[in-house]
């Protein structure tokens, strides 16, 4: 074989690659259609959880309010590629590196993201979230807030935020109070892991659908013509009455849930611990552990948060929890917690300060207070 062959044959291989690599590259982030009467939003970043990132928000926000004012689109429905997570957060690399050098993304990312949190809250069509995989943080705040959401057995829910120095946010200070009892409250302080058909008994999910209808079910609710949203309800509960999977085993927390109640009644998260050392028992035992290594400033801020939030709108919620954000971008904790859970994987933070008795409660108070000008606007 010439010289001049291979020489072109190992020029076609490299032209190849570098077009493979190209459209690798250009592989969108989310994808946003119209099928059949349906707005489709993909969130395609496998590879990272599909995390959220700023680019994906303004792409999702300014298409969500079209398909919103649209004669021909009835209905969202929002869901994910991979077959592993649904959405499993935001972006939290870019703004710790962002805050860290005072760059503006560490304010807009969580300003863009409450808008677009609102905007599902607020949305006038039915808008289906099929959390089908992990769904955490920033994934929550693209489901919870829709009228339906539907969980599968890949599904798993938590807002883990306390290890990391942040709080349960993307409106976690509007639905976890709302949850049975003090449900929300244990959530959002132990960042307690919710599987499958449990996501659903907790009141996080609206339906319990198998994993392998889902495609069934969604060619189903693309097809209806001008679907309300008990149209949408009638579709997705004949689908959960096909989904026996799991239906007889008991609700994860059932035999806890009086413990829960009674454990976490308290005035302050300092009670909330006494309780549960005073307690004794293997669950409480377990709890205890759990908030010791748990974000000191992250406890005292989220127990705020549900107390207030339970008596607020949603809006009004994440225009708190945006300033929540900023205080903890000029705190210590966040880059602490984000540098021991996802850069060096150590997970031994050391907190600042270190005891709940250390941070008086007037601190947190302020980390409550307006902005100003610098306020969320919804």
């Amino acid at each position: 074989m010439s010289l001049t062959v291979l020489r072109l044959r190992s020029l076609c291989r490299l032209q190849r690659i570098q077009s493979h690599m190209m459209s690798s590259q250009v592989e969108p982030e989310v994808l946003l259609e119209k099928v059949g009467n349906a707005g489709v939003i993909t969130i395609n970043r496998p590879k990272v959880l599909n995390a959220l990132n700023m680019p994906m928000i303004r792409q999702i926000y300014p298409q969500l309010k079209k398909w919103e004012s649209s004669n021909d689109t009835a209905m969202v429905i929002i869901k994910a590629t991979g077959g592993k997570a649904f959405c499993a957060g935001g972006d939290i690399r870019a703004v710790t590196e962002a805050g860290k050098v005072g760059d503006r993304l560490a304010e807009d990312f969580f300003r863009e993201e409450y808008i677009l949190n609102n905007a599902i809250g607020t949305f006038k069509k039915p808008y289906i979230a099929l959390i089908d995989g992990i769904t955490m943080g920033g994934g929550v705040g693209l489901s919870v807030h829709g009228r339906f959401r539907v969980a599968t057995e890949k599904t798993l829910f938590a807002m883990p935020e306390t290890a990391i120095g942040l709080f349960p946010d993307v409106g976690g200070g509007y639905f976890l109070p709302r949850l049975q009892g003090k449900l929300g409250l244990f959530l959002a302080l132990t960042g307690f892991r919710l599987k499958g058909r449990d996501v659903q008994r907790a009141g996080v999910a609206t339906h319990f659908v198998e994993s392998k209808k889902i495609p069934e079910l969604e060619k189903e609710l693309v097809d209806l013509k001008s679907p309300s949203n008990e149209d949408v309800s009638k579709v997705l509960d004949s689908y959960q009455n096909q989904s026996s999977l799991d239906s007889d085993k008991p609700f994860v927390l059932d035999k806890h849930i009086s413990d829960i109640n009674r454990l976490f009644s308290s005035g302050s998260v300092e009670g909330i611990v006494q309780n549960l050392r005073a307690d004794g028992s293997e669950f409480a035992k377990k709890q205890a552990e759990t908030l010791a290594k748990m974000s000191p400033s992250s406890l005292k801020i989220t127990y705020k948060q549900l107390q207030a939030g339970a008596n607020l709108s949603l809006q009004e919620v994440l225009v708190m929890e945006y300033r929540l954000t900023q205080a903890c971008m000029k705190g210590f904790d966040f880059y602490e917690g984000v540098r021991a859970v996802l850069v060096d994987k150590d997970h031994s933070p050391k907190w600042n300060p270190s005891t709940l008795e250390e941070l008086p409660d007037q601190t947190v108070d302020q980390w409550f207070c307006s902005l100003g000008d610098k306020d969320l606007t919804l």
